[in-house]
C-alpha cells in the first residue's frame, strides 16, 4: 500500500481545510472554484478542522448551507461519511433542523437511520427536538420508526429505553407523537426482552404508563388508545394526589368498553401494512380517498 509522505499529507490536510472553510462560510463560488481543481476534489471526503473534525459535506450540513451541500454532492462527496462521533451529515442537518439539507441528503441516498455506531439517530433527534416535518420526511424515506437509543434513561426509579414516542411525549411534541403513530410506531413500545437485567425486568414501563407518570396530558393518552395501545398493560398505582385524573378516567373508561368493529378493522389493516413495509407509502395505495383518510385516522369526507 502506498503511503503519503508527510509533506503531501500536510498539503492534503490544508486543501481539505480550505474546502471546509468555504463550506462553513457558505461561499458557494469559492467552493466551486476549488472543486474545479483535481487536487481539491481528491480531498473532498477528508476530515479536517478543530473540535470534531469532519468532511466539507458535514460542515455544510451542520450549518444548513444548501448550495454548498448540493455542490459537494455533485462532485462526489460521500453522503454517509461519519465524523469521530459517528455522526453522518444527515444527522447534523437534523440536529440543526435544516429541512432543505435533510431533503437533499435523503434524495442523494443518505441512510435515514444514520450510523449504527452512533448512540442516537436522526429519528430520535427529530422526535426530541419536535420537528414534525423533518420526522415525517425521515419516515417517508424508510427510517426505523421504533428506533432505540443505545443509552438507557433512568426515570421514576426504572430503566427506560428512550424511543421516539417516549421522547416526543415527555418533551410535549404532540405533532411528532402523531406522526410517529401514523407511520406505524408501536403504541405499546417498551424495553425489549433482554435489554435490561432480570433484576429490572419487572419494572419495565410502556409508553402509555410513562405518559401518565410524566403528566403528558390526556391528548397523548387518547392518541395511544386510538392507535391500539393495550389499555390493560399499565400497572400504574393510582394515587389520590395524581394530577392525571382526566387521563386516568379516560383509561378506565376504555378498559370497561370494547373497541368498535370499525376501530379493530383499521388497526388490523394498519398492522398488516407495517408487516409488509408499506406504511410509509400509505398515500400511494390504490384506494378511494375516503378509505385512505380512514386508515390515516383522518375525517372520512
Amino acid at each position: 500500500m502506498l503511503h503519503l509522505r508527510p509533506a503531501e499529507d500536510d498539503e492534503a490536510a490544508g486543501e481539505s481545510l480550505q474546502l471546509n472553510r468555504a463550506a462553513a462560510r457558505d461561499d458557494h463560488f469559492l467552493l466551486q472554484g476549488l472543486l474545479s481543481q483535481e487536487r481539491y476534489r481528491k480531498c473532498i471526503n477528508q476530515r479536517s478542522g478543530w473540535g470534531v473534525p469532519g468532511t466539507p459535506l458535514r460542515m455544510a450540513a451542520s450549518k444548513g448551507h444548501l448550495r454548498c451541500l448540493q455542490l459537494l454532492l455533485a462532485h462526489g462527496a460521500e453522503v454517509d461519511s461519519v465524523d469521530v462521533k459517528a455522526q453522518t451529515p444527515l444527522f447534523t442537518a437534523v440536529c440543526g433542523r435544516y429541512l432543505s439539507c435533510v431533503l437533499a441528503l435523503l434524495r442523494a441516498g443518505a441512510n435515514p437511520n444514520g450510523s449504527l455506531r452512533n448512540n442516537s439517530s436522526p429519528v430520535l433527534t427529530a422526535a426530541r427536538e419536535g420537528d414534525a416535518e423533518i420526522l415525517r420526511q425521515l419516515l417517508r424515506h424508510g427510517a426505523e420508526v421504533d428506533a432505540r437509543s443505545k443509552v438507557m434513561l433512568w426515570t421514576c426509579g426504572v430503566a427506560v429505553c428512550s424511543g421516539p414516542l417516549y421522547l416526543a411525549a415527555i418533551y410535549g411534541h404532540l405533532d411528532c407523537f402523531r406522526v410517529l403513530l401514523l407511520y406505524g410506531a408501536d403504541p405499546n413500545y417498551n424495553c425489549p426482552e433482554g435489554q435490561v437485567g432480570s433484576r429490572l425486568a419487572p419494572a419495565r414501563r410502556t409508553v402509555l404508563e410513562m405518559c401518565l407518570r410524566h403528566g403528558c396530558g390526556v391528548e397523548f393518552v387518547r392518541m395511544l388508545i386510538e392507535f391500539g395501545a393495550n389499555v390493560y398493560l399499565p400497572t400504574l398505582i393510582i394515587e389520590k394526589s395524581t394530577k392525571q385524573n382526566e387521563a386516568l378516567e379516560l383509561l378506565l373508561r376504555e378498559r370497561s368498553c370494547p373497541r368498535s368493529l370499525v376501530s379493530q378493522c383499521r388497526l388490523s389493516i394498519r398492522r398488516h401494512l407495517k408487516q409488509v413495509k408499506r406504511m410509509q407509502a400509505i398515500d400511494s395505495l390504490d384506494m378511494p380517498p375516503r378509505l385512505l383518510n380512514y386508515l390515516k385516522h383522518e375525517p372520512m369526507r
